[in-house]
């Protein structure tokens, strides 16, 4: 983060219509959809280690925020329903995310429709449904 970064002034959770409010010390004020900040996660899990290795985030539309931690005094940690907690927003992010929403969710929605993916939440993990055994005679 350079010195020329505005911070947040204020950041609220908004839980009924799943927005994070950020207000930056510039006047700048931004309003994220947890599903964008869930598919545009920082972290390693989503980014990958290097250009080409990110991993496109599918079926986040109901995913909400259940704790949000400073990390130092330059970010914050986010905690997502989904089970995702290892993305830390520098505050430059959080900004950089807001100045860009628009054109980030055209290019998410992009990027879904080319791998055929929905935003929707799939079935939910875990073992196979239960097969039905035939009847004995």
């Amino acid at each position: 983060m350079d010195g020329n970064t505005p911070v947040p002034t204020e950041i609220k959770l908004h839980q009924k219509s799943r927005l994070m409010e950020l207000v930056f010390s510039d006047g700048s004020r931004f309003e994220l959809s947890y599903e964008l900040l869930r598919v545009y996660s920082p972290s390693a899990e989503v980014r990958g280690h290097g250009p080409g290795q990110e991993v496109l985030q599918a079926g986040k539309r109901d995913v909400e925020i259940t704790a949000l931690e400073p990390s130092g005094s330059y970010a914050v940690t986010p905690a997502f329903s989904d089970g995702h907690s290892t993305g830390i927003y520098a505050w430059d992010y959080l900004y950089w995310l807001g100045q860009n929403r628009d054109s980030l969710w055209q290019q998410y929605l992009e990027r879904l429709a080319a791998a055929g993916a929905s935003r929707e939440p799939g079935p939910a993990p875990g073992p196979a449904p239960f097969e039905q055994r035939p009847k004995s005679k």
